[in-house]
């Protein structure tokens, strides 16, 4: 249970990153309140994690899973550039990512 609550906090961590691009500062309400109600399921579901799974690991997981998702969704919704080597290291990250999720079982 604590690795889909792990999964689940991922998601609501690219959920508030890219979130903060459309507050515009802050100025604007509903981007706003759901970026703010992200970032706190986010940090709920991590603590519910860690619970039962090594600090070092939940937490290099649950950045990891939100730097891939964001440069992802940064590419696919933002036009960030797609260059091999952005790919490439974002592929060592989800290496880096399932690697951790092994050694830890």
């Amino acid at each position: 249970m604590a690795w889909i609550y792990l999964t689940l906090a991922g998601l609501f961590e690219i959920g508030w990153a890219i979130g903060l691009k459309y507050t515009d500062g802050f100025s604007r309400l509903i981007p706003s309140v759901l970026t703010a109600v992200s970032m706190v399921v986010s940090v709920l579901l991590l603590g519910l994690a860690l619970k039962t799974l090594p600090v070092g690991t939940g937490y290099a997981v649950w950045t990891g899973i939100g730097t891939v998702g964001t440069a992802l969704l940064g590419i696919v919704l933002l036009g960030e550039p797609a260059t091999a080597l952005r790919l490439a290291c974002i592929g060592l990250i989800v290496a880096g990512i399932l690697g951790l999720k092994f050694a830890s079982t």
